[in-house]
Formats: structure tokens, C-alpha cells, sequence
């Protein structure tokens, strides 16, 4: 078939590389000439594991091409929208701004029987209006709302074999005729056997921020479990894998550290909870506010104990804080809780070197005060502690050894508990973990 995918920024870049890949001819638009650029050039400007490699096979294939010309989306039968929904400044709320003027751009170049396909983050009942918009342009082109459930680090295999599809469509009817055109662009992972959801749009709008907001509390209830761990001596790893074994609720996402960050889950959860109260339905979010309360509260509690740390003064004292990225296998500096945690430590005193295998030149940018260094070894030179706040593999694979013949005194703070505590203690180091003994 041929796509168009509005928006090249991590979301449009990583569908229209793997739409491709799945067979299909597709453009991908942006007006962000600079991007267009990069990618045209099998350049990704952003780091994602095996992207540029993607780009580079697909566009030698000839069915992927990038544009900053809005008409050469006509003639595609399926059009992606993929653009950011950031947060509001000052607000709590989605800046629909870009998904708004992507779609009204996009209207002049439908023809009867397209299909609008959103995959944005947005408030609920989105959708809805933006159906109507597109009606009165096109009155037989029809506005579908597909989720994305990709994880950064991970997003092409996410794609190409996701673990879900979610139709929102008119009605939430199978019958719905952008569903037989749905199932043609992902007839690949189909066959496979990913299940599919047909809902109606509003389910589907809430499908991604409900997702988004469960994951969120869970994490900042393993977090609020690591405070009371620490007060009470007990062992949160230990903990979070005994409540884990319960099928009813799982390991993954029970580990305690310095919270989330990145560009989803914070703005979100924010934005879900602005969209409730203006639906009169705030109450039912209230929780919302504690689970965003205890995340932002991690980065204040890393800070404190990184002072208990040094002796109680952060003054002058050289700090080494491995990774800036909110995750690793990204460069994503979006709300990252170790760059924020950097920022706090350099405000009270302290001297902070931060490193990052990719993320480096976006946290210098965002806090162009912190001093930067690519290699690990480097960055602890003379440190009076280290903070491992990203848990890159070449982070948790440091010797202890090695490391301590570096630094001025041999401490660190497991910020993401995965470090092996008997080893760096065996090494000489004072280790210190998040709710952990």
C-alpha cells in the first residue's frame, strides 16, 4: 500500500522505517527540514538501536522517501499521524497544537475512502473532533485511533512485532471499513498472530494513557515501598521479587530506584489527569497526584542520601553520575531523573561530571552548566563519589577494581539497585542502594 506518516520525530521515524520494511511504499513528512535531511540520508537524529540500519536498508529498496512537502501525501491510501503531544508549559495538560495542525494540513491532499490513522498520545475525546474536521473536508475519509505501545531502546522490534493492535473506529464495529484497511498495512504481524482490539475511539484513546498510568503507579509504589524498606531496614530487591512470584502482579516494573522520567510516562499521567477534571471526572484520578508526588520525590531522596553519602556536605565535592539518559539504549534527556539529580547536586555545591555512552549532547544542552565526560574512567577521576543513575550495561559491568584506583574515596550510590553489593564492598567500596540494607 502507500503511506504517508505526518511526523518524523522518534514515534513517525521509527512506523515509517518499519512500514516499509513490511513492504509497503511510504513517505514520511516533517517540517523540520534538519530532520528530513538526516534520515534521507539513513541518519537517524536520534539514537535508537538498529534504525540507521533499517533506513539504510529500506530506502535502498526504494519504497521510503522524506519530504517537508505536505502534497506528497496524496495518492497515499492510509495517512499516519505521529506527532508530539508534549506538555503544556505551566499546565498539566496535552499541547494538541502539532496533532491539530498536521491533520487540518493533511485535509486538502484526502481523497474519498483514505484513511487518517492517529497514533499520538491524546486526551480523550480527540478523536472525536478531529473526525469531524476531516467529514466535512472529505465526507469518505475515516479517522481511525491506533495506539502505539512502542518502548524506547526497543521501538523497531515493537513495531514490526508489537504485542498488540487496538482499532478505535465510528461505532467500534469489525464492520467498519478502515478496519479490512488496517488489517492490510499489518497483515505481516497479523499472520504472526498478534491479537487485535476493534474499540470504539474514545476506549482507544485510553487504552495508551491508561497503560501508561498502571505502569506508572507501579513504579511508584515499589518506590513508596523502598522509603519504608530504608526506615524500617528491610531489603526492597528481596521484597518487590516476593510480591513479584504473585501472578496477579508480576516482577517487571517492581524495581526500585530514582523513578521514571522520559517523554511519556510523566506528561501522561499529567495530562490524563488534566483531561479527567475537565470531563468532571477528576476524583477518579486523585491518585494520580501521589504516584506523580512519590516519582518527583526519588530525585530529592537521591540527592539526600548522596550528602549522608559524602559526610553531610555536598560542597565542593566531585561527583561522578553515570548516565544522563531517563533509560538506557537511549539519548533521551526528556525529564530524566539523573539528569535532574545532576542539575540538584551542581545547585548545592557539588562538582558534577556526568557520562553517557549516547546521550551527552542532548544533556548538554539542557544543562549546559554540568561538566560532561564520554568515557567512564575519565569521569571519575578524583571522585569523591559515584552515582550510577542510568543502568547502561557498560555501567553495570565496571570492575570495582579498576574503578576504585580512580576516584579520592570509593563510594557509590546504586541508583538503579543493580549493581552486585558483596563485590563493590569486597573491592573496598561504601555502597549504598534504594530501599536496600
Amino acid at each position: 500500500m502507500r503511506i504517508s506518516v505526518i511526523g518524523c520525530g522518534y514515534l513517525g521515524a521509527v512506523h515509517a522505517a518499519c512500514m516499509a520494511k513490511l513492504g509497503h511504499d511510504v513517505v514520511g513528512i516533517d517540517v523540520d527540514s534538519e530532520k528530513i535531511d538526516a534520515l534521507a540520508a539513513s541518519k537517524s537524529p536520534f539514537y535508537e538501536p538498529g534504525l540507521d540500519q533499517l533506513l539504510e536498508e529500506v530506502q535502498a529498496t526504494g519504497r521510503l522517501s522524506f519530504t517537508n512537502d505536505m502534497a506528497h501525501a496524496a495518492g497515499s491510501s492510509v495517512h499516519f499521524i505521529c506527532v508530539g503531544t508534549p506538555q503544556k508549559s505551566g499546565e498539566n495538560g496535552a499541547d494538541m497544537r502539532f496533532v491539530d495542525a498536521a491533520t487540518h494540513a493533511l485535509l486538502e491532499h484526502l481523497a474519498p475512502g483514505d484513511i487518517v490513522v492517529g497514533k499520538s498520545t491524546v486526551p480523550v475525546g480527540t478523536a472525536a473532533r478531529l473526525a469531524s474536521d476531516i467529514h466535512r473536508r472529505q465526507p469518505e475519509a475515516h479517522l481511525v485511533w491506533n495506539p502505539e505501545f512502542l518502548r524506547e531502546g526497543h521501538a523497531v522490534a515493537d513495531t514490526l512485532s508489537p504485542d498488540r493492535f487496538v482499532y478505535g473506529v465510528d461505532g467500534g464495529s469489525e464492520d467498519h471499513p478502515a478496519v479490512a484497511v488496517l488489517d492490510e498495512v499489518y497483515s505481516v504481524p497479523l499472520s504472526a498472530g498478534t491479537p487485535r482490539l476493534i474499540t470504539d475511539h474514545a476506549t482507544a484513546e485510553l487504552v495508551k494513557t491508561a497503560a501508561n498510568s498502571f505502569l506508572a503507579t507501579k513504579i511508584s509504589f515499589i518506590n513508596a515501598m523502598a522509603e519504608l524498606c530504608e526506615a524500617s531496614g528491610a531489603d526492597v530487591s528481596r521484597l518487590a521479587d516476593a510480591i513479584g512470584l504473585d501472578d496477579r502482579i508480576g516482577r517487571k516494573f517492581l524495581n526500585a530506584g530514582i523513578g521514571f522520567g522520559g517523554g511519556c510516562l510523566p506528561k501522561d499521567i499529567r495530562a490524563f489527569m488534566a483531561r479527567a477534571g475537565e470531563l468532571g471526572a477528576d476524583q477518579a484520578l486523585t491518585f494520580l497526584r501521589e504516584v506523580d508526588a512519590i516519582n518527583m520525590r526519588r530525585r530529592s531522596r537521591v540527592v539526600e542520601v548522596t550528602r549522608d553519602l559524602c559526610d553531610d556536605s555536598l560542597l565542593g565535592k566531585r561527583i561522578t553520575v553515570l548516565g544522563a539518559a531517563f533509560k538506557p539504549e537511549s539519548d533521551d534527556v526528556r525529564d530524566s531523573p539523573a539528569l535532574s539529580i545532576a542539575a540538584q547536586l551542581q545547585l548545592q555545591g557539588a562538582v558534577v561530571t556526568v557520562t553517557d555512552p549516547k546521550a551527552l549532547p542532548n544533556a548538554a544542552k539542557r544543562f549546559p552548566e554540568l561538566h560532561y565526560e564520554a568515557d567512564p574512567l575519565k569521569a571519575a577521576t578524583k571522585a569523591d563519589a559515584i552515582l550510577l543513575l542510568t543502568e547502561w550495561p557498560v555501567f553495570r559491568d565496571l570492575d570495582p577494581y579498576e574503578l576504585a584506583a580512580n576516584v579520592t574515596v570509593p563510594r557509590i550510590l546504586d541508583g538503579r539497585n543493580v549493581l552486585d553489593a558483596a563485590k563493590w564492598r569486597a573491592a573496598g567500596w561504601t555502597y549504598r542502594g534504594l530501599g536496600r540494607p
